[in-house]
């Protein structure tokens, strides 16, 4: 079991929210007790704006603990890099969070890092904590209970439901996350789908080496570790574990199981 355990696939030292991770446990029993830590942490960032569930007519920017709708100019650059830059009564800043119109907070249970950025049309349920840097772009949808570190990017029409992102993973592009946890710097290519129930809505089980593990869980979709890269249109099956490292070919779905480190899925055999 020592391999089904956080620390072997993340480095955590970093991470604002490793206390979300079970120190002996399995790690998805991480994802069991993610609402909970969600609802104990968070101190939401938008308790000012003027209404819920629809779409804001206009653009806002939250600095200094307050709203600003008007005295700021968005002088732009990368979220991600760290160096998108605000004017607020002409004081020019990397820490203001910028919410564009057109963005839908359907609840006021959301936590925004500082120099992170909501794009029109993107929708995001609570409970939800989203750091430092993080870009969540146009049509990105996050249906609750997400927990999502810095320099994170929740890309156009990309889907998240119940999982964590640790800092710098990537989710471009047309992707669906559910109950899943991606590793730091992890990129998933264009078009990744982390498939979270089985066709027969079984608990899903893992085989190790020596045994099989039943999670108890009737979703689970998968743990990737530290620095995997994704393809684009991979598949992964519900109850997939990668190591850190590995490499999925695209178009390839990959059978559930434990992969080990620098493990290459997929491609010509």
């Amino acid at each position: 079991m020592e391999r089904l355990k956080a620390t072997t696939l993340f480095d955590l030292q970093e991470f604002s929210h490793r206390d979300v991770f079970p120190a002996e446990a399995p790690v998805w029993e991480t994802l069991s007790n993610l609402k909970g830590y969600l609802e104990q942490h968070l101190v939401s960032s938008i308790m000012g704006l003027s209404s819920y569930g629809m779409p804001l007519p206009q653009t806002v920017v939250l600095f200094e603990g307050r709203v600003w709708y008007d005295g700021f100019e968005i002088l732009g650059g990368n979220v991600t890099k760290g160096n998108f830059r605000v004017r607020v009564r002409g004081q020019e800043t990397l820490e203001a969070t910028v919410l564009y119109a057109g963005s839908v907070f359907m609840d006021p249970y959301v936590q925004l890092g500082k120099g992170t950025v909501v794009e029109p049309g993107a929708l995001i349920k609570g409970p939800t904590i989203i750091g430092n840097g993080t870009e969540i772009r146009q049509g990105a949808y996050l249906r609750g209970t997400c927990l999502v570190g810095d320099r994170c990017v929740v890309g156009h029409t990309t889907e998240v439901k119940g999982s964590i992102f640790l800092d710098g993973a990537k989710a471009g592009h047309f992707a669906y996350v559910g109950d899943s946890i991606v590793g730091r710097n992890v990129n998933l290519g264009a078009g990744t789908k982390l498939a979270n129930l089985k066709i027969k809505g079984n608990a899903i089980r893992i085989r190790t080496e020596s045994s099989i593990v039943d999670t108890g869980r009737r979703k689970l979709g998968a743990i990737i570790g530290d620095g995997t890269e994704i393809g684009c249109n991979a598949v992964t099956n519900p109850g997939t574990i990668l190591g850190q490292k590995c490499l999925v070919f695209p178009l390839t779905s990959v059978p559930a199981g434990i992969y080990k480190d620098r493990s290459v899925i997929g491609g010509k055999k």
